[in-house]
């Protein structure tokens, strides 16, 4: 296994690219809005106020789509929250672990979620394995082989990447693992981020002009920034990370990041939250 400083400098690496594509394309945004309206000044609209109508959707659809309009300090306190009454939860049972509660984001990523709950409800996942664990990383599940390379959706094909801006992967998010530079890629893997704040992590964000509110977030809640609009979130552990941290602390293999012991998962059962 890679030592911890080399893992901490390839996450600062692959961070400071993230981040910083990030501002970029908030720029750039900012630009094409801008000349937008420029155009629209210089034009002759008969309707007034159908023009102002226009902008004024124009500038909320900009507010939506910004980190810096975002308040992920309040997500973050969102997505530790319990699930309301009626709405969908998953508990996985892991062998001699205990149970990990799942709520779910199905506004963001509907088809990741309806591919994990149908495969759990069907038994998919049942008698499978965590194949794949790095303590301050995630822990991973859902390849029938164990081995990494296998599985596949509901649907017999893989489907594409689910991402959205006010899903910021969070200490407990679920999210799906895929192969990069792969468009469709998505199939029935998926993992559960376990990392705490990072202090040296913070300071890359800071270098990199990160929003205060994501820096905050970070701070306050921790998680894996470098899988930032990466990766499909698609839910979060509500209740259990106790069951998560214990699960990433297990011995593995130095090749593969394997435990040593399986970890099985027993079951996951789909109901409605009480």
């Amino acid at each position: 296994m890679e030592s911890e400083s080399k893992k901490n400098l390839a996450i600062i690496a692959v961070l400071a690219i993230i981040i910083i594509g990030i501002i970029g394309v908030f720029i750039l945004r900012e630009y094409k809005l801008n000349e937008e309206k420029k155009n629209a000044t210089n034009s002759k609209i008969e309707d007034k106020q159908e023009n102002k109508e226009e902008k004024n959707n124009s500038k909320n659809e900009k507010e939506k789509e910004t980190v810096d309009n975002i308040d992920y300090v309040k997500l973050g306190k969102e997505a530790l929250e319990k699930p309301k009454k009626g709405e969908t939860i998953a508990i996985i049972n892991v062998k001699n672990f205990g149970e990990i509660k799942l709520k779910f984001y199905k506004e963001e990523a509907p088809k990741a979620v309806e591919n994990f709950l149908t495969h759990a409800k069907n038994g998919y996942y049942n008698g499978q394995i965590f194949h794949r664990v790095i303590n301050e990383f995630m822990i991973q599940g859902g390849d029938p082989t164990g081995t990494g390379t296998g599985g596949e959706s509901i649907w017999k094909e893989a489907f594409g990447k689910e991402v959205s801006l006010k899903r910021f992967p969070f200490r407990g998010s679920l999210a799906m693992a895929s192969v990069s530079g792969v468009e469709k890629s998505l199939g029935s893997q998926f993992f559960i981020t376990q990392a705490k704040y990072n202090e040296q992590i913070y300071n890359q964000l800071k270098l990199a002009n990160a929003p205060e509110s994501i820096l905050k977030a970070y701070k306050e809640y921790g998680g894996y920034p470098s899988l930032f609009l990466q990766y499909t979130v698609f839910g979060q552990v509500y209740e259990g990370m106790d069951v998560v941290d214990k699960i990433a602390a297990v011995e593995t293999n130095e090749a593969n990041d394997k435990p040593k012991t399986d970890v099985v998962i027993e079951n996951i059962v789909v109901k409605e939250a009480e």
